[in-house]
């Protein structure tokens, strides 16, 4: 009866860190182990891949607020609507969609005064669009506009491309560390066998919490810094060795 053979070189998880994807190899550990079962013998090579992707904030909401005190109804919703349609406009020049924009108001009486209170919410894609907008609404309508501080977030979308790729990255590692052993071990590299995502990590940048700690006393003209989220993933993956005729062993 003849004893089959199965080979597996293991990479220890990488340390290092880069804004794109980063592995640095650490360690490798071969070890075969011995069966006795009937068939042909099989090799495989199995190693782990690491990476990780590092991906800004994609989105920033502005909060810009009007409000107005009148003795009548009609003069307060005058005054606040005017406003309003000025900041919406802007908004729309600037090629903002409607549905990235929206607007609430609040009309109450204290005693013999009427007092409006309006807010628009825009989403922003493009950052550079955003302070054009701030600035152009400071700079027309002064005083009788509050420009909030922008809040910079990450959209569905981006956290799960970060996602993706950041698996992909780790596979890409595994496959290529393993064509290094195949060759080290003069065999050829063959199909995967197993492809296992063993761990994943998220954090954000440190200078998350600065932000936040900052954002009372942050203007336009001093921008907190964009969040960075961090992904990293783990993955084990196993290839069949053949040999240099192409011929699995």
């Amino acid at each position: 009866m003849e004893s089959q053979s199965r080979l597996f070189a293991a990479i220890l998880p990488a340390a290092g860190r880069e804004y794109v994807s980063n592995e640095n190899e650490q360690g490798l550990e071969v070890r075969a182990v011995h069966r006795q079962s009937p068939g042909n013998r099989i090799r495989e090579v199995q190693v782990t891949g690491t990476a990780e992707v590092s991906c800004p904030a994609d989105r920033v909401c502005v909060r810009v607020s009007v409000g107005s005190s009148k003795e009548s109804v009609n003069e307060v919703t005058t005054s606040v609507s005017r406003r309003l349609d000025y900041i919406l406009q802007t908004v729309r020049q600037h090629g903002v969609s409607d549905k990235d924009t929206s607007v609430r108001k609040f009309l109450h009486r204290e005693v013999d005064q009427y007092h409006m209170d309006a807010e628009v919410v825009v989403t922003f894609l493009d950052f550079e669009k955003m302070e054009r907008v701030c600035s152009v609404l400071l700079e027309k309508l002064d005083k009788s506009v509050c420009v909030g501080t922008p809040q910079f977030y990450h959209s569905t979308e981006c956290l799960s491309q970060m996602r993706r790729r950041v698996c992909v990255s780790a596979v890409e590692n595994a496959q290529q560390k393993a064509c290094e052993v195949s060759q080290l071990l003069g065999q050829t590299l063959g199909p995967p066998l197993l492809i296992r995502e063993e761990e994943t990590k998220e954090w954000r940048s440190e200078d998350e919490e600065e932000r936040g700690r900052s954002q009372g006393a942050a203007t336009l003209f001093h921008l907190p810094c964009t969040p960075t989220i961090t992904a990293s993933s783990r993955v084990s993956v196993s290839f069949s060795l053949r040999d240099r005729r192409g011929k699995k062993l």
